[in-house]
């Protein structure tokens, strides 16, 4: 049922947004160093990895400079319109391409790059990959803000280590333990929610059994 939705949604999606791609398309085909798509190797399902499609945002070769994978929220290799593409999440929407054919689904722990997939502890490893990963879900709804989490750190990259990949991890295996048909379509409509009203803490009412946070993300998140 799932992968039957994953389909129907991700391809209607395409249809109806097929104007604004296009048109995305364009700008950055003029703007910034002229790339469109960026192609990035993730860890999916089964521990296999793929090509997961983004617009580009940064500068060619981002993930060997500077902080690598990790990105923070005023980021030097972001170019000028791709800030409007991240804050817009419009960057993501090439992922519906990775749906239909199978890679991703609609809800799922984010795909990681090998090493925020290195962060995360061994256990929870084993349990991310057993499941496609998502457009969006959980941890993605929660730390929607990471960016400005990972500036407001003394050290970001230790932080995303530290606090933020393992409690990211209890997430995904909470996701895990209760994904179903149900969950998916609330995490669908949470989703929505937040993209329209982003200081929401409407996951927090749908889904009262979460992992609480640690001490250092409470009241950020």
């Amino acid at each position: 049922m799932v992968r039957l939705s994953d389909i129907l949604l991700s391809g209607l999606a395409l249809l109806i947004l097929a104007p604004l791609l296009l048109l995305s398309m364009l700008v950055l085909r003029f703007t910034g160093e002229g790339e469109v798509f960026y192609v990035q190797q993730r860890v999916g399902k089964d521990g296999r990895r793929f090509g997961l499609l983004k617009f580009a945002t940064m500068v060619k070769n981002s993930p060997s400079i500077g902080t690598g994978t990790v990105t923070l929220k005023n980021d030097p290799r972001i170019l000028p319109v791709g800030r409007f593409f991240r804050k817009t999440k419009l960057n993501e929407l090439p992922q519906l391409l990775n749906i239909l054919t199978g890679d991703m689904s609609v809800i799922g722990p984010r795909p990681q790059a090998e090493r925020c997939f290195a962060a995360f502890p061994a256990d929870i490893q084993q349990e991310i990959v057993k499941v496609r990963p998502g457009l969006s879900g959980i941890g993605s709804i929660i730390f929607r803000d990471e960016e400005e989490l990972l500036q407001s750190a003394q050290d970001g990259v230790n932080f995303y280590d530290s606090v933020i990949a393992p409690y990211k991890g209890e997430l995904e295996r909470w996701y895990i333990a209760h994904q179903g048909i149900l969950t998916y379509f609330l995490l669908i409509l949470a989703t929505a929610w937040v993209v329209l009203s982003p200081s929401s803490r409407i996951v927090w009412r749908l889904f009262r059994d979460l992992p609480q946070p640690p001490p250092e993300l409470l009241g950020k998140i």
